[in-house]
């Protein structure tokens, strides 16, 4: 299964600076004329490839395309209030009966959807949903590789490997130069399809003062303590343990960690485990608009994340002003930087000593704190969304036109 026209190289897309299922039958997106986009993943939650997804969606309707989003299941409300979304299942198959009626359902919904091109977002999005947009008759299929590889099950990556190398992404889209190493050991045949998109993002910034934004998030601190905190989901990979042992180090330390996810229950034991439990803020997913000002109520913004592909949540509280202590991941390093330096204090996040070296550093030299918000100011202008959106307009038109011409 090969996209048309498909012994062409892929342009070169890098821009300078290098609710329950069954509703949303229809998708409604800009009204003016143009191809129809469908954006494919599997969970409706507040995540990275959610955020890259909505923001994409939009933007690309307001350069005439018809945009829908569709996911497998919802885990989340997330999404429920937005236009242009249905979800599959209300929640994640679990058997194989369960995952063949999803399956088949998802390639019913795409046949009726009627889309010009599908975009997949994450590991199982593409599999699964670029099988799912062939099998519907669509004739352009392009996947997004925005799960890091030690996000991604090795059967999945083994499946990935073997569709992509066969035609059945006819574009694979890399967000970093780190995302793209990881594919070095990939047939010529695979990484020939792969194009180079920076992420773009929305900035975060709130009107609220510091004390304002802990008020109205509930975030009640005595005289003289100072929050850390993160934007993530509640997950292993997140590393986040390693954000709450830093907690015993200074009384004054409290932590909130604004996300969802199966480890809530652990992290909060930990806490209380560390002596530590009153310390720790769970405030819960939180809808786009509200990120601004929790990270407004921030002291230091703390990303331990074991692996990545871009660090969304990081980037988007550097340009917003918080200073950043990041794990140090090759892909951080490259993404957490401008032409003013580093955005970011990096360490090592599975030191436990080391990142809370790098916190108290933070803490204690505002000189070097200033500097990094500086540089995290300079991230607008190196990853804006008008420039991510319009590499994915350039190539969903090349894409689309030479389908048409077959």
């Amino acid at each position: 299964m090969r996209d048309a026209a498909d012994d062409t190289r892929p342009p070169d897309t890098r821009h300078p600076g290098a609710p329950a299922a069954g509703r949303a039958e229809r998708f409604r997106g800009a009204p003016a004329p143009g191809p129809h986009v469908l954006l494919i993943q599997p969970q409706a939650e507040n995540a990275g490839a959610q955020a890259i997804a909505r923001m994409l969606a939009t933007a690309l309707a307001e350069r005439g395309y018809r945009t829908g989003q569709l996911f497998f299941y919802r885990k989340t409300g997330a999404f429920d209030a937005e236009p242009g979304v249905a979800f599959c299942a209300a929640g994640r198959p679990r058997t194989p009966l369960a995952f063949a009626r999803f399956f088949l359902d998802l390639v019913r919904r795409i046949r009726r959807a009627r889309p010009d091109a599908v975009l997949c977002f994450q590991h199982y999005g593409n599999i699964v949903g670029a099988a799912a947009a062939r099998l519907a008759g669509v004739p352009v299929v392009i996947a997004n590789q925005n799960s890091a590889r030690d996000t991604t099950p090795p059967r999945a990556r083994a499946v990935d490997r073997w569709l992509g190398a066969r035609g059945l992404y006819g574009r694979i889209v890399v967000n970093s130069h780190d995302s793209a190493g990881d594919l070095a050991d990939y047939p010529e045949r695979y990484r020939a399809r792969v194009v180079h998109i920076d992420h773009g993002f929305v900035g975060r910034d709130s009107a609220l003062s510091q004390a304002e934004a802990r008020a109205r998030l509930g975030l009640a601190l005595p005289p003289g303590g100072r929050l850390l905190g993160c934007v993530a989901r509640l997950h292993p990979l997140k590393n986040l343990a390693a954000a709450v042992r830093l907690l015993p180090h200074d009384p004054a330390r409290h932590l909130a960690l604004a996300g969802q996810g199966a480890e809530r229950d652990a992290l909060a034991g930990l806490a209380e485990e560390l002596g530590c439990g009153a310390r720790l803020h769970l405030v819960g997913e939180l809808p786009p608009e509200r990120v601004g000002d929790f990270l407004r109520a921030l002291d230091v913004f703390v990303f331990p994340s074991r692996a990545e592909t871009f660090g969304l949540a990081a980037v988007e509280a550097a340009q917003a002003g918080v200073p950043v202590v990041a794990n140090a991941l090759p892909v951080l390093r490259e993404v957490l930087a401008t032409r003013d330096g580093p955005c970011a204090l990096f360490a090592d996040a599975e030191d436990d000593a080391a990142l809370a070296q790098a916190v108290r550093r933070l803490e204690r030299d505002p000189e070097l704190a200033a500097r990094l918000v500086r540089s995290g100011r300079g991230l607008a202008g190196r990853f804006p969304v008008d420039a991510m959106a319009e590499a994915y307009d350039a190539l969903l038109r090349e894409r689309i036109a030479a389908a048409r011409r077959v």
